[in-house]
């Protein structure tokens, strides 16, 4: 029995199979890669539906000269003294309701969704510096008739507020820094843990992605990377930070101001502020240094400061009964009362 064996038909080379496996093998891990970018990526949120839930029917808004829409909240007593408070980084002036609840009685109390932030949203001129934010304080002051206010700040909103007195010292009566930002280091310090949102904005990949994938899940990571009082996270809140994020504009806004020169050369200014100030942070603050509390002490002349034990960087929100005492204490004490009209004596 003869078996007809062809020779020119033999099997392919290992070598060949191997080569077409290694170039297989890469396509197919980055197909997957796209797939899943694709089903990740995180469109914004609808304008109008965002303004109906977080705005409400009363919503407000002023038109600045730069183009801005700035969305903001008048409470509290309306013949009382006016106290304006700024939001932080990638938060919104809901921040500051727990507080209006409890100085309106006696306060006039201002909010506003700082630009690239809340409802108010990118801005024309995409002016997210310390200059664009003191510009939106001035928009809503003007808008409301206030020629001088007590000015308070949390994180960035703080190093905001600091900026602004040191601006127009004239116009802010007293100032409250709520674990506000600005301060450096102090000697042999580390910086501090921070929470994974504000890790991801350090690099030039993350902040690309920042703009395209945002999952809910990010956003609550970062909120319970930012408080030790883990129970104010609800579903709630963690949709709220997050759908107020994704509104049009916000999040380049956000990647903006990640790349901005902070000048921090600034804070060596910080001792010409004059107004009485208050310095309140939370001691387990994994955000900003508590310690910072001491530097702002040691550089503003006449300040005092409050130390909350088992609270994290949003002692408004975490604390808000310790927190408004404090603020209402320094208030009594260090404000003197309006002169009375002679006409009513």
């Amino acid at each position: 029995m003869m078996i007809d064996v062809d020779f020119d038909e033999q099997p392919p080379p290992r070598r060949s199979l191997f080569r077409r496996k290694r170039v297989l093998l890469p396509l197919g891990v980055v197909l997957a890669i796209v797939v899943g970018f694709l089903l990740l990526l995180t469109p914004d949120t609808d304008r109008d539906a965002m303004i109906t839930k977080y705005g409400g029917p009363d919503a407000t808004f002023v038109a600045g000269p730069a183009g801005q829409r700035i969305h903001y909240r008048d409470q509290g007593r309306a013949d009382g003294p006016p106290i304006i408070l700024i939001h932080g980084a990638n938060a919104s002036l809901h921040t500051w309701e727990p507080l209006a609840k409890r100085l309106g009685a006696t306060y006039r109390i201002v909010t506003l969704d700082l630009p690239g932030h809340g409802l108010t949203g990118a801005t024309p001129d995409t002016d997210y510096s310390a200059e664009g934010m003191m510009n939106a304080v001035d928009v809503v002051a003007a808008k409301l008739g206030l020629d001088h206010f007590i000015l308070g700040g949390n994180s960035m909103g703080g190093w905001v507020a600091w900026r602004y007195a040191l601006a127009q010292p004239a116009r802010v009566d007293a100032l409250l820094l709520i674990d506000a930002a600005g301060m450096p280091l102090r000697k042999g310090e580390k910086r501090p843990e921070s929470n994974v949102g504000f890790r991801i904005l350090e690099y030039p990949f993350g902040r690309w992605l920042a703009t395209r994938v945002t999952p809910r899940m990010l956003v609550e990571q970062s909120l319970r990377g930012s408080v030790e009082k883990q129970d104010i996270v609800d579903d709630a809140m963690i949709d709220r930070y997050w759908e107020l994020l994704l509104f049009p504009g916000n999040r380049e806004a956000t990647v903006l101001r990640a790349r901005m020169d902070r000048e921090p050369e600034v804070a060596a200014r910080v001792g010409e502020i004059e107004a009485p100030t208050l310095i309140l942070f939370g001691d387990r603050d994994r955000v900003i240094n508590p310690s910072a509390a001491k530097t702002f002490n040691e550089r503003i002349a006449g300040s005092e400061v409050v130390i909350l034990p088992g609270i994290g960087h949003l002692p408004m929100e975490e604390a808000p009964d310790a927190t408004a005492a404090a603020i209402a204490d320094f208030l009594k004490r260090r404000l003197a009362p309006a002169p009375a009209d002679p006409e009513t004596r």
